[in-house]
């Protein structure tokens, strides 16, 4: 017992609790490809349970966008980025409001999808450049 609590200790850093390395803004670019995807079909059925179906599934893809964006913002991104890259706040800001209600999740429209992936772009831009310094 003695041993363990004299031990050499280790220091290890990890940029959360938890040493994943998971944290990737492509998955939140899946999702969002699939929005467009959803919203290129829609527009090619009157089936309404397919539209019904297709817009849930949309729905809920937007949702996932969000999250995997609020992800890298609170969990990935720390000071020093914020502070290399003083946009990302708005950037992050903008992309989830896309991924949104006034976005992506309330709309049909493929350019708000071709807008979200456009900020999506941007965020995995600056995510690159993180992971080189």
């Amino acid at each position: 017992m003695f041993a363990r609590l004299f031990a050499p200790t280790l220091e290890v850093q990890a940029h959360c609790d938890l040493p994943c390395g998971v944290y990737d803004p492509a998955q939140a670019r899946i999702e969002a490809e699939s929005i467009k995807a959803i919203i290129a079909k829609v527009a090619d059925n009157d089936d309404p349970d397919f539209r019904t179906r297709a817009l849930i599934i949309k729905e809920q893809r937007a949702e996932l966008v969000k999250h995997h964006l609020w992800v890298l913002w609170t969990d990935y991104f720390k000071p020093p980025h914020f502070e290399k890259f003083p946009q990302l706040h708005q950037l992050v800001n903008e992309a989830t409001k896309l991924a949104g209600a006034s976005g992506v999740k309330g709309s049909l429209d493929a350019q708000v999808a071709d807008d979200l992936l456009a900020k999506i772009d941007e965020i995995a831009r600056i995510f690159a450049e993180t992971k080189k310094s």
